[in-house]
């Protein structure tokens, strides 16, 4: 059988389900998807929305090819650091969202994994929520959880060089090993760690 994560909305991860259902997608909405890989939940979005425009932009996400005010909803993950200066990029996501439009950001707030298979701590919610007001947005919904995701399918979107060393030692830990903080364990023969997430909804002041 497989895992609850990834049996509603086809095969998303649980994180993305529920960045879909916090985001509140509605049939008139034209969105763009502002991501550092992955095209999973952009196609979910697409079932639900007028239009979506994907875009790519790992580390230049501070400079947008659009518009102001250009969509009713602007969705960002994984994580602000990766897309380029966190504010920056706040204000080039508020500044193409429409003013009565909402922009949902997902940040991983702990459960990155190093090269030494040990969860880095990302910001807090409390970091998170003040990085957007002194951006100049206004903080509407706040949604914090833990959730679990296999690691090699994460292993082999992250390209790291270190799969193995991160696999050997998450390998360790449910053998009893150092804690690293991921929370390890063996699903059905498969490696899962545990990742901390927010997921807040913004718009325009």
């Amino acid at each position: 059988m497989a895992h609850p994560a990834l049996t509603a909305q086809g095969a998303l991860p649980v994180h993305l389900r529920r960045l879909l259902e916090f985001s509140a997608p509605a049939s008139g909405d034209l969105c763009l998807d502002v991501a550092g890989g992955g095209e999973e939940l952009a196609g979910a979005l697409r079932e639900r929305v007028r239009r979506v425009v994907t875009a790519d932009a790992p580390g230049d996400a501070c400079v947008l090819p659009y518009a102001e005010r250009s969509f009713s909803l602007v969705t960002c993950r994984p994580s602000l650091r990766s897309l380029g200066e966190p504010a920056a990029v706040v204000r080039e996501l508020l500044r193409v969202c429409a003013p009565d439009g909402r922009v949902v950001l997902a940040e991983l707030v702990r459960g990155d994994l190093t090269a030494t298979g040990h969860a880095a701590p990302g910001s807090s919610v409390t970091e998170l929520t003040g990085l957007i007001a002194s951006a100049g947005g206004t903080i509407g919904r706040v949604d914090a959880f833990t959730a679990e995701r296999p690691l090699d399918p994460w292993l082999a979107a992250s390209d790291t060089p270190d799969a193995d060393r991160i696999r050997r030692t998450l390998l360790r830990e449910v053998d009893g090993g150092r804690v690293t903080g991921a929370r390890p364990r063996v699903i059905g023969g498969e490696l899962w760690f545990t990742q901390s997430w927010a997921h807040v909804a913004i718009r325009p002041s």
